[in-house]
């Protein structure tokens, strides 16, 4: 049983023209062995683009990818022929299968973009390349499963995607799942007699209970995983 305390101020950082992304496990080449993935979340990044500027097309593989946009809008097209514009409260699923091709860039009308984007490994190899984009979740839901169970389907078994927007003063209770990882994007909550600022995160294992109690105006993303 553990929880794990990773300061947002301690993660690594890329630039780039357009964009700087903070990564929570290794990621190229800052290359981490003690820091490769938790459970099966292999990679979570933290974008920040200007307007236009993003990622041109590339290819992935054997990846389920997960974004939750949290500021202005995200275009993505990829080889599937999906084409959408991603805005801020709204989550997509790209599951790259045996390959895929896809783009990214912040929408040049809407601003600066921020978004996060999750890597996990599929529980099944292969497979055909496919998208999904969700529909915004009620601001006031506490944890809403936006990803995984009831929410947009992922080739990641047991794994789960919640959301809370919380209020100064609002408490939530976590999942009851061996491996959590909850990170504030936004605001200050407390958690396991610790505070997380916008940028840290928590990697608790094998403990159940836990009460999430925001102090200022917060966005949570927590993945769960049965496994």
């Amino acid at each position: 049983m553990s929880v794990g305390l990773y300061a947002g101020s301690h993660r690594s950082s890329s630039t780039a023209a357009g964009r700087e992304t903070r990564h929570s496990f290794s990621f190229g080449p800052h290359y981490d062995p003690a820091n490769l993935g938790f459970g099966p979340l292999v990679c979570h990044n933290d974008d920040l683009l200007e307007p236009a500027a993003g990622y041109p097309d590339h290819p992935h593989s054997e990846l389920e990818i997960v974004t939750w946009v949290l500021e202005g809008a995200l275009v993505h097209i990829d080889s599937t022929g999906a084409r959408h514009v991603v805005e801020a409260g709204r989550a997509q699923v790209l599951s790259a299968g045996s390959g895929i091709r896809h783009s990214e860039v912040a929408d040049p009308g809407s601003g600066r973009c921020r978004f996060v984007q999750a890597w996990l490994a599929p529980t099944r190899a292969g497979g055909e390349p496919a998208y999904v984009l969700g529909e915004a979740p009620d601001a006031g839901a506490g944890l809403a499963e936006v990803v995984g169970g009831s929410g947009l389907p992922l080739g990641a078994t047991g794994a789960r995607l919640l959301v809370a927007r919380l209020a100064a003063g609002q408490s939530a209770t976590l999942p009851d799942d061996p491996r959590q990882h909850v990170f504030a994007a936004t605001g200050q909550v407390s958690v396991a007699d610790a505070v997380l600022r916008a940028g840290d995160a928590a990697r608790i294992t094998d403990e159940t209970g836990h009460v999430v109690r925001a102090s200022e105006p917060t966005e949570l993303l927590i993945w769960s995983f049965a496994r």
